[in-house]
């Protein structure tokens, strides 16, 4: 049996330095120094995942393929992105979402880690 989306995406955040898993607003939040960078939300009865992006790339994301990514309710409106988790998902974007939100999230000493990792 292949891996849920969830499976796929706690891989992702757990493989961060520090992250951590907690429930919250009976969700898998994902988190860093208690700073959530990542949520699996199943929304509508697909499953979705939620991050934190740079100012712009909300917009660029949703306009490029709004099939794939959406403003999600609540946090939607300090830019963050969703994105489906279903059908035919592209898990080395997802990865790079989830790091890219991590990075903006964690202290600077936690992303020098995975930068120095990528390095060896």
């Amino acid at each position: 049996m292949p891996p849920s989306p969830l499976d796929h995406l706690r891989a992702i955040c757990l493989d961060l330095p520090e992250a951590e898993e907690r429930e919250t607003w009976e969700r898998p939040t994902f988190r860093v120094r208690d700073k959530i960078f990542a949520m699996f939300r199943p929304t509508e009865e697909r499953p979705a995942f939620w991050c934190k992006a740079p100012p712009g790339s909300q917009a660029v994301l949703i306009g490029a393929d709004p099939s794939r990514f959406f403003r999600p309710p609540y946090v939607g409106p300090r830019g963050w992105i969703g994105t489906w988790l279903d059908g035919d998902c592209d898990w080395d974007e997802v990865n790079t979402l989830v790091r890219r939100s991590y990075g903006l999230i964690a202290p600077r000493k936690l992303v020098r880690q995975i930068e120095e990792r990528r390095s060896l």
